[in-house]
Parts: structure tokens; sequence; C-alpha cells
């Protein structure tokens, strides 16, 4: 089930740092007097001038090509209704959000303060000059209709109304491939649809397009039946209107083939569900609840393949697997509409991608146990599925340039699918990856120092995210103290006080280990019984004896002291010598992997080839191809005769020669490791040649530490970690000061290590 959404956290998500979700990043240099003379005055002019010659040459000089306007008047908000453009903006903000996350879209929301359809219409087409594509969003119907044919007549750049055309495309995507698995005909089909608005009419339209026969659709609203005796009709309605004999959403169901749903919740009886015919389809698409519960309909029907428009069931109807990818394909294009074509061709690829072998990627995101598979619960691609940009965008924009309407046709889709796969996107959500993983099953993670506020906080989100069962050591009359000052809930969370250990023989039981442990490295009974009073060693310990399954802790300078706890107490896996810390780096041309962060001062070739060993494997864990390069000062034995060079050398050797598949070379600068094309004309041998660079092996903590670091407080980057590789255990530790998030992040992956053990290198 996907975690309860809190009023609380919801809220502090959207003010915490600086309010809101978008901001404008510039794309331009910025840091002298020439750059600012380019950016504006006089240099500006130039790129006007070409402009006003060819006004085609704005694609060709601003950012219009890859900027999307999301506009409503809020009269229809998602399941909020008619609540007005301010009270809207936060779900227009989201949706900005969405475009750029999923597609790399830039986004304006827009909120328009006008509910006649005229002056919104007027309003809108005013601003076409701004952008490549207006997305329409949360308008009541039925002035959608008319608002969405104007604007897409009277505009030269994509319109669409994604409330109309999102659901009716993604559901049609689906509907294709259930009636495939279900063996039925879509020119022989019965449909019954209960909903009679935007999207309900979109579909039906749509599904037409398909191949369903009008005479074989009843469509239902409120009232009942819409049908030729009835005389409250609006002109869409009546495009839908049956002359059958029925009245009641009961009778419309006895022998259909397939139900849409898009109106309330609990109108759907199971009764109903009997009625129709053998191996039906039901999408119950009603918002937050569909029209017959989940279980109850699974139950009812044994041949039947359900969807809903829930996360948290199989076969979701979510939108966001088609908008984002429409609005890629059609600008790339530079197509003057979104039309039937480029829907059509969204549909097939959104279904056909259901059909093609998962990648681990994606299964580890969602499976719970078994390889997602095409069949019954999985009739349309997951969300996170990186697939969906290279599938759906360059076949909508096939889709345009077969209809007539690209400006700007593209003439090697090969290199643009390649262009696509650098996109923002699916690289800034291995987060949520591995949080939905965690969720699956929760375990305990002990935070050493829980006496601190960012620590308490990260400890309390996850217990409230369900990503972990958190264990807090220190006082406890202190932390309730802190979490009191916080406006923290920490009931339901165990503490516990090292010096006051309430369970009987605790402290005990863990000196006796590390005392037999250690017992020749000089450490005596006593002197383990005295550092179980420290939260390190007591949590550490707790994880060691199985009392707990990963540790938090917490540095305030080096983090030295805490390595050498770790390794004292639970000691390096015994097929390495070393252990070391990885930072992943998100930034805008993608993700990087970076070792070692923070354990290994002074790094001998044995140390250098073990963090290398142990980069190689988390990278794939985190499901990316490693592609690696040892970095140095010095390029290919260009400085052969001094000592870090040879020692990166030595290393790139064997490496060569215990994974001779992996793609790792060096010893080579960051300029040439990062910057592919210079490489590849410079040093045409390179076995890294052909790929992009996405792990960096620095030769000494100072270079690793100062990298990531200088990439965050530039503002390059976002970073997760650091990530302990090597250790017996799942140990990690961080900055005491590090940000909320940040502490987050490290614990739910402690949590996923210790439920999977995949985060530690198999033995060799």
């Amino acid at each position: 089930m996907s975690t309860p959404v809190t009023r609380e956290a919801a809220l502090e998500y959207h003010r915490e740092g600086r309010p809101g979700k978008i901001e404008i990043v510039p794309t331009k240099p910025y840091a002298t007097q020439h750059d600012l003379a380019l950016a504006y005055s006089p240099g500006v002019a130039y790129p006007c001038k070409e402009i006003e010659k060819n006004p085609e040459d704005v694609y060709e000089y601003t950012n219009k090509g890859n900027l999307v306007a999301v506009i409503s008047n809020g009269t229809a908000v998602l399941g909020l209704g008619n609540i007005g453009p301010l009270a809207g903006k936060p779900v227009m903000e989201g949706k900005a959000l969405l475009f750029k996350i999923f597609a790399g879209l830039d986004c304006y929301d827009i909120e328009i303060n006008e509910t006649d359809p005229d002056k919104f219409i007027s309003i809108v087409k005013a601003l076409e000059p701004t952008f490549g594509g207006i997305n329409l969003e949360d308008i009541k119907a039925p002035e959608c209709f008319e608002i969405e044919r104007r604007l897409k007549e009277e505009c030269n750049i994509p319109v669409m109304h994604d409330d109309q055309h999102g659901t009716a495309i993604i559901s049609a995507a689906g509907l294709l491939n259930a009636l495939e698995i279900q063996k039925k005909n879509i020119s022989e089909i019965k449909l019954v649809v209960n909903g009679a608005g935007a999207a309900a009419v979109s579909c039906t339209r749509l599904y037409m397009a398909l191949g369903v026969k009008r005479e074989n659709i009843v469509m239902a609203d409120s009232k009942g039946v819409i049908s030729t005796l009835r005389t409250d009709l609006n002109p869409q309605k009546k495009e839908f209107a049956t002359s059958r004999p029925i009245t009641t959403l009961a009778e419309a169901m006895v022998d259909a083939d397939v139900f849409l749903g898009l109106s309330v919740k609990d109108v759907v009886t199971p009764e109903m569900i009997m009625s129709m015919a053998p191996r039906p389809i039901v999408f119950a698409l009603a918002n937050p609840d569909p029209e017959i519960a989940y279980d109850v309909a699974k139950a009812t029907r044994k041949d039947m393949i359900f969807a809903t428009g829930r996360s948290d069931y199989p076969n979701q109807i979510n939108n966001v697997l088609g908008f984002p990818y429409i609005f890629r394909g059609a600008l790339d294009v530079e197509a003057t509409t979104i039309n039937e074509e480029m829907k059509l061709a969204a549909v097939h690829a959104i279904a056909d991608l259901a059909k093609a072998p998962v990648p681990p990627v994606v299964s580890a995101a969602y499976d719970d146990g078994s390889q997602l598979t095409f069949g019954p619960e999985y009739i349309l691609p997951k969300p996170m599925d990186p697939r969906l940009l290279t599938s759906v965008s360059p076949a909508v924009a096939k889709g345009a340039m077969d209809s007539g309407v690209a400006r700007r046709p593209i003439k090697d889709f090969a290199q643009y699918e390649e262009k696509l796969r650098k996109l923002l996107g699916y690289d800034n959500r291995i987060m949520r990856r591995i949080s939905d993983e965690a969720k699956k099953s929760p375990r305990k993670v002990v935070f050493g120092e829980a006496n601190t506020d960012n620590m308490l906080r990260a400890a309390v989100m996850g217990h409230q995210q369900k990503l972990f069962i958190p264990v807090l050591l220190g006082n406890e009359e202190m932390i309730a103290k802190r979490a009191a000052r916080l406006s923290l809930d920490i009931s339901g969370i165990t503490i516990v006080n090292p010096r006051h250990d309430r369970e009987e023989g605790r402290r005990k039981k863990y000196a006796e280990a590390l005392a037999h442990r250690r017992a020749r490295a000089g450490l005596s009974y006593l002197e383990a019984l005295d550092k179980m009073y420290d939260r390190n060693y007591f949590g550490m310990m707790m994880v060691d004896q199985g009392d707990a399954d990963a540790f938090i802790g917490g540095t305030y300078s080096a983090a030295n002291r805490t390595g050498r706890i770790a390794e004292e107490v639970v000691g390096i896996r015994p097929e390495y010598k070393h252990f070391a810390a990885m930072h992943i780096v998100q930034t805008k041309k993608g993700t990087f992997f970076l070792a070692d962060t923070q354990v290994n001062r002074n790094c001998d070739e044995d140390t250098l080839y073990d963090i290398a060993r142990l980069t190689r494997h988390s990278v794939e864990y985190f499901a990316h191809n490693p592609v690696m390069a040892m970095v140095s000062y010095s390029n290919f034995g260009s400085s052969a005769n001094e000592e870090e060079p040879r020692r990166v050398s030595n290393v790139v050797e064997r490496m060569h020669k215990r994974y001779p598949e992996l793609a790792i070379d060096g010893e080579i600068n960051l300029l040439f490791a990062l910057n592919r094309e210079l490489r590849e004309e410079t040093y045409p041998f390179s076995r890294i040649n052909g790929q992009d660079v996405n792990t960096l092996v620095f030769p000494n903590l100072t270079a690793a530490a100062a990298a990531y670091r200088m990439m965050l407080e530039m503002g390059i980057g976002q970073a997760i970690g650091p990530i302990q590789m090597g250790l017996n255990k799942p140990i990690h530790f961080t900055h005491i000061k590090a940000p909320v998030r940040d502490i987050l992040n490290l614990a739910t992956i402690a949590a996923l290590d210790a439920a999977t053990g995949a985060s530690n290198p198999e033995k060799e």
C-alpha cells in the first residue's frame, strides 16, 4: 500500500526551504560583464533581429522549443472541484515538476482568473509566442471541449487538454492489451462507460478511433443511461445517446465486455460484474476510490482484467505514462498541433512497451518477488520505466512527421533516442526506486546520534513513511524534549539508552562477544564493557548480534574514528582487505558514482584495487552499467615514472584481467574522462570509448571528497551517500549536520541493504 500522506507532511514539503516546487535556473554563463552583455544588452539584439527576419529562428535562439505552459482556471481541480486558480496553483506546479523530471521539459504554471470561455481563449492565445506547447489542465466540462477545440484551431503550437486525452491515451493502450489477453476483437466488444465528463467523452472517442463501434457503446451519467429519450443532453452526451430500451447502469452491464468508469466510488456492484460477458475487462478509474473496490471485484470474477487509477493496485491507469513524452515528441519536431495520428502513435507505443521484457531496474522498484511480465496484472508499463521516454516520444514525433504537422522533422532517430536517454528524468528517481523496495520489508535501523535535530527528524520521517523501523540511541528524556521542541511525534518509536539499557544483560552480552572476537587484538572484557557506553559501539553491536538490521552513525569532523569502530565491530568482508564509501551525484548530465569519498586517506595499490572492485559492484547494484575511469593527473602513461599514475595504471591492468568485459580505463584526468568527444579524438585506443563515463575512482580521499563536495556547493548536482561498501553488516555514517533528506536517504539505503544483502559484493 502507498504511504499515507498527512496534512503536516504535505504542508512542510511545500513550504520547506524555498516555497513551491519549481524555480528558474540560468543555462548560460553569467559570471562576467561580458557574459551579461551577451545575455542582455547589447548582445541580445542580434538574435532578436534574426528572429524578426525569420520567426522560425526563435527555436534556434530561445527556450521556446523546450517550454510548456500548464494553464488552468481552477474550475475542476484534481478531485477538489471548482476551487479557483489560486488554490489550484500547487497542482499546476506539480504538473510542471512532472514535465521536468520525466521528460526534461521546462514548464511554467499559469493560473488564469477567468471562467468565460471566450475571454479565457483570448488570454491563452495571446501567450502563444512564449511557449512551444500548451497543456490545458483542470478546466470543467463542457467548457473545456470548446476551449480546447478553439485553441487547437487558432494556435500554431501543440495544445492538449490532458484531463481529456491523457486518460484516453493510457486507458486505450491498456484496453488494446487487455483485449489481446482476453482474446476479444475490438470491433465486436460491447462497451459501457459510466461518467460523461471530459475524460469519459475523450476516452470513448479514442476507443472508437481504434475500432469500437458506436452502436456497441452505452454511456451513463448520474441520472442513468444516456438515451435518445432524454431531453437534458448537451452536445457531447448526445453524441453517445443510445436507442436501446434501458435506463440503468445495471441493465447496461448485462453481457458487456468492457466497463470504463470515470465517475464515483461504489456505483458498481458484484452483481453487475457477474452479469458481464465471459472474460470481462473493468477499468474502474474513479479518483481516489474506484467504482468497485479492488478486493471486492477480484473476489467476484477470476476471469476479469481489472484496472484502477491507483498506484497500490496492479494495472494503474496513470496519465504520467503519456503527457510528458507526448509533448516531448511534439516539441522536438516543432509540431503545430497534437493530432489524432500522434495520439494513436502514443497509444500503440505504450501498449507495445508493456509486452517487452521488463528490465531489472523497473522490477526492483515494483515487483513483489516475481518478474513483471505481460499478462492480466501487467497490461501497461510502470511509470518509472525509463524506456517510456525513448519509446513514446519518438513514436509521437514520427506520428507528427507522417501526418505533415512537423516543421522540423528528425533525420536520425537513433541519434534522437540517444539524446533522449541523456535527458533529466529517470536517473533522478534512484531514491524513489530504493524507497519503494525498502517499504516492502521495513528493517530495524539504529540511529546512533538520535539526540541531534537532523538525525531525529530523519528517523521520524522514515518511521512515518514506513521506510524502516527506527531505534533511537540516547537519553530518553533529552530525546523526548528535543522531539517536543521540533514538534515531532516519537510515539511508537523505541528509544535505547546504552548507559541504562532496560534489556537485562544486553551490555554484558555485547561486551563478551566483542571481547571474544578481539581477544587476539588485546581487548579485555572490562575494556569491551566500557566501550558499550559508546553509542557507536553499542549500536553496531546491536546489528552484529541480530538485535537490529542496520546502523546510522554521525560524525563531527573526520569519519576515521567511526570507520575504525565499524571495522573493529562488524569487520570487513573476507574477500577484501579494505572497505570504502561512495557518493551518487545526480546532475543535469546524468548520474555519477564517485569513490572513495570518506574512508581511505592514502591509497596504496591494493587499497585502490579493492575500492575499484567495490565500486563496480555497487554501481551495478544501483541498476547502472559501470563505465569506469580511474582518475589521475596523468593520461595513459604520460607520467609513467611518477608514483601515483603508475599505481593507478597498475590497478586498471589488474581490473582488466579480473573483469575482462568491464568498461574501465585509466590512468586518465577528468577532462578526458568526462569529455567523450575529446577522449575519442585524442586517445582512440581507450577501452571506454563509445560510452559516457558514469563512475569515477579517485587516487586518494582528498581528491574524491573535494570533487563531490565542490559539485554540491556549486549547485551542480544532488548527492546520495556516503554509502559504505565492503563491511560485513549495513553500517553507514555521515556528518552530524548533514541535511535531513540526506540522512533519510542513507538510512533507507541501509534498510534495503539489510533486507536484500545485495549492496555488499558477492564472493568472487
